[in-house]
């Protein structure tokens, strides 16, 4: 089943056009990750699906009617890059006051140990630290029991423990069925959570498949050794990079490029070939 839906939306801000005739369904029980780099559109797109903003053409739906119903936004939880909190309130009092907009709201405590902010319960919300009141902007997003949750660059400013936190929140509203949609700059974070990834930009879907099938999208493979030697001009490399006295070789074709430097007489060992990250794969793409 279909939950959020645009068809040839486009989106302009002025003669800025965000969107440029974008397609992309989103079916239940998803987690997709939206990636792209800054103005690529994945906010817009996130703005146009839950309602925020309309389409200047095409058609955006969520649960097959306008997503500025309120009674299809009952059934959505959304956490935008930037949220404000009432800085008197405390924690437990602000989600108590989102929760009494919902029949049946998830219970405060299981919110709150869910995404680690059971400590923070009594502690007014002026008093947070960025990365807390991220924390809280996020929890306060699966309030409502939602069907479909938005998550916009949902753990910037977090710490590593943090993130991974806040991962296991999303796991667990993922696992018992909840479908989720996220934009984030941290692509390891998508390669640990979605399962689909939505590569953006220029307002345009560059890919839109597994991790790994964005991987091969660029077929390119990463090299690594170690070597005393120079390295001497081969073909088909298109990327070096140095740590300390290993280098990262990307290439096309890994077996042509092992040959070339036996063949050239370099010496190297520790030799490792894998395929790209999902970040090379990404830069690749909206490089294009």
């Amino acid at each position: 089943m279909i939950l959020a839906r645009a068809l040839e939306a486009t989106r302009r801000y002025g003669d800025t056009l965000a969107l440029d005739h974008i397609n992309i369904d989103v079916r239940a029980g998803e987690l997709v990750g939206l990636l792209g780099p800054n103005g690529a559109g994945k906010s817009t797109l996130v703005n146009l699906l839950t309602g925020i903003r309309r389409p200047t053409s095409g058609t955006v739906e969520l649960f097959g009617g306008d997503p500025r119903d309120p009674s299809s936004r009952r059934r959505l939880g959304v956490t935008p890059q930037e949220t404000g909190l009432p800085a008197s309130l405390r924690v437990g009092e602000v989600v108590d006051f989102v929760r009494a907009h919902f029949d049946h709201p998830l219970g405060r405590g299981e919110l709150l140990n869910r995404f680690g902010l059971a400590d923070l319960v009594r502690r007014q919300t002026g008093g947070l630290s960025g990365g807390q009141k991220r924390r809280l902007a996020v929890a306060l997003a699966f309030v409502g029991r939602p069907e479909i949750v938005f998550l916009d660059e949902p753990t910037t400013g977090l710490d590593v423990q943090a993130r991974r936190s806040l991962w296991d929140g999303i796991r667990a509203f993922h696992d018992d069925g909840g479908t989720v949609v996220l934009t984030s700059h941290y692509l390891e974070e998508v390669e640990a959570l979605a399962r689909r990834v939505v590569v953006i930009g220029g307002g345009r879907v560059l890919a839109d498949d597994t991790v790994a099938a964005v991987r091969g999208l660029v077929a390119i493979r990463r090299v690594s050794l170690t070597s005393p030697d120079p390295l001497p001009s081969l073909d088909g490399l298109l990327g070096v990079e140095r740590e300390g006295g290993r280098l990262h070789l990307l290439t096309p074709d890994a077996d042509r490029l092992v040959r070339d430097l036996v063949a050239e007489n370099v010496k190297f060992a520790d030799l490792e070939v894998r395929p790209t990250s999902l970040e090379e794969a990404f830069l690749t793409l909206t490089s294009v």
